[in-house]
């Protein structure tokens, strides 16, 4: 790897990049068109993902503004004494090398995961899905640019344009250091990466996310935060995929049917337990399989739990690891829920939509990790990186 730049030449590449992307919007947008006219799947989620409008480079611009002006987070002190023999001891964080992001659909990550990764002083390797190859060349193009533009070597951010095989190949046995791999897509992604990967790899992406309605809930606040989590974005891995509501509910119809009602209103596919499916308008389920399954659509699945014990059993069972809300208005129930349940990001009241790098205060995310290691649930630009020990003598010798 190169000599690690510096925070002024970092921050003059991304400064530059806010410039280039804002210049060429129209033929991002263009190569983006190219790539959703050669789209030809059903697949919701990944064509919501694919698509790059106005909107979506307004935010990467912003995601490139923030980080710019965001500080330093290689160099870090996190650590220091003074030895017995004079030595003076330091931990400082430092970057991890070479970045391998993996990812479908997305041209977006191009910007912010890659950008996130640059400002942490890393080498980036990027590997996009061919569904999205018009897009991210494009926004490659302008990542060399800005790098030659500050007088950097183009390898800093470098595009693999690699079908299945040769990405297999690579991660098998790879052709340059690789100290880390990221993998930003669904579940067959990440099992790929995993199974193949030489490297440490950080697992992210996968959510069915649930929402236990306990039974000293706000009915109206319950109904709006299911609402939110189900449809309002559906491609994310935040997006709510199954709902809990307590027996115990006080007019627990009420809330069950208006919930329908609404769900309808957004064309939401409704499934539902033993109990729920004998609601109209909910189709009944077979089986627990669909319980471990992460949508991705215009779909839920409804169930009745008899307690706040059996709802976290029921999560830690089968969600994702991602993100679980409570609704309710007994704050020890939340506290032992929040405490209890094995995700990364635990909701009272609240939707789980927030689980975001942006909205939790980081400044944008590289990725949402379900693992527990090194860091859980988004991960900024501080969390990427590694640290390393300085000590500094004068002859000591042990």
């Amino acid at each position: 790897m190169s000599i690690t730049l510096n925070i002024s030449q970092r921050n003059a590449v991304l400064q530059r990049m806010v410039t280039l992307v804002d210049q060429e919007r129209e033929a991002i947008i263009a190569a983006n068109l190219k790539d959703m006219q050669a789209y030809k799947d059903e697949d919701l989620a990944m064509k919501d993902r694919l698509k790059v409008d106005q909107t979506k480079i307004d935010g990467m611009i912003l995601s490139l503004k923030q980080l710019s002006h965001q500080k330093d987070p290689v160099g870090v002190e996190r650590f220091s004494f003074m030895h017995d023999n004079g030595m003076q001891v330091y931990n400082k964080t430092a970057s991890f090398g070479t970045i391998l992001i993996i990812y479908e659909s997305r041209p977006d990550v191009t910007i912010e995961a890659a950008g996130i990764a640059f400002k942490s002083g890393n080498k980036i390797l990027l590997k996009g899905g061919k569904e999205s190859l018009h897009s991210n060349l494009a926004i490659v193009t302008l990542w060399h640019q800005a790098l030659e533009e500050n007088n950097i070597a183009t390898d800093w951010v470098e595009y693999l344009n690699y079908n299945r095989q040769e990405t297999q190949k690579f991660l098998e046995k790879p052709t340059q250091r690789v100290d880390l791999i990221v993998p930003r897509g669904g579940e067959k992604l990440i099992d790929f990466v995993k199974k193949h990967a030489s490297c440490p790899v950080i697992v992210s992406g996968r959510g069915n996310n649930f929402v236990y309605v306990h039974s000293e809930a706000d009915k109206e606040l319950a109904l709006n935060n299911i609402l939110n989590g189900k449809t309002d974005k559906i491609s994310a891995c935040n997006a709510v995929d199954k709902v809990l509501i307590d027996s115990n509910l006080p007019n627990k119809d009420d809330l069950v049917e208006s919930l329908i009602i609404a769900l309808q209103k957004y064309n939401v596919q409704i499934l539902g337990d033993d109990t729920i499916s004998g609601y109209d308008g909910v189709e009944g389920i077979s089986g627990d399989e669909i319980w471990y399954q992460e949508f991705l659509d215009f779909k839920i699945v409804i169930g009745e739990i008899e307690n706040s014990q059996e709802a976290i059993t029921k999560i830690n069972t089968y969600s994702g690891g991602h993100s679980a809300v409570i609704i309710t208005q007994d704050q020890k129930v939340a506290d032992t829920f929040m405490a209890s349940v094995d995700c990364a990001a635990v909701y009272h009241n609240a939707s789980s939509r927030f689980t975001d790098g942006f909205e939790l205060g980081l400044g944008g995310e590289l990725a949402i990790s379900t693992d527990k290691l090194h860091q859980r649930g988004p991960i900024g630009l501080q969390h990427l990186v590694t640290n390393k020990w300085y000590i500094h003598g004068s002859g000591q010798i042990r």
